[in-house]
């Protein structure tokens, strides 16, 4: 089955929207057409002065001169984004060495910690070494004096005698 298009063409769905918005922008100027709080319509139009590392040569056609002109005009606008990148990278650098001197001064505080707990082990082990010393020492001591008590006990005493 042929189905027969009317005189108005097909339009894609971003068309309609456009269209719609365009006649809604029409009925509000019609409707009001000295409204003073009306925001004006920004376009964005490439800047019209070349950049300087071109120049048009004698004897290009006007297409060939415009076109040229919008080509490198685009070109300009891709290095302006390359050197926005450019200059993006060097803030994330300068974040990044923040980072890294704030990371440093992290890690010389973790340095000295360490040193003061090895320094506590250190005092801790003497200290644990030193009682056990003196508890030897002790020992020592009181098994000499219960042999020297020993010795001086006599073991074939005489009994006393009754009286």
């Amino acid at each position: 089955m042929l189905l027969s298009i009317s005189k108005e063409r097909v339009l894609s769905d971003l068309e309609r929207e456009i269209a719609a918005e365009i006649h809604e922008v029409a009925a509000e100027i019609q409707k009001n057409p000295h409204r003073t709080n009306a925001t004006p319509l920004k376009v964005d139009a490439p800047a019209l002065a070349m950049p300087d590392y071109v120049e048009h040569r004698d004897g290009a056609t006007e297409i060939g001169r415009l076109s040229a002109e919008g080509i490198v005009r685009e070109y300009e606008v891709a290095a302006k984004d390359i050197e926005a990148m450019g200059a993006e990278l060097v803030e994330r650098v300068k974040h990044c060495d923040t980072m890294a001197r704030d990371a440093f001064a992290v890690i010389k505080e973790l340095q000295e910690i360490a040193a003061r707990y090895r320094e506590e082990a250190k005092r801790v082990f003497v200290e644990i070494e030193s009682c056990s010393l003196v508890t030897a020492e002790v020992r020592d001591i009181c098994t000499e004096l219960r042999e020297k008590i020993a010795l001086s006990a006599p073991t074939d005493r005489p009994k006393p005698k009754k009286r």
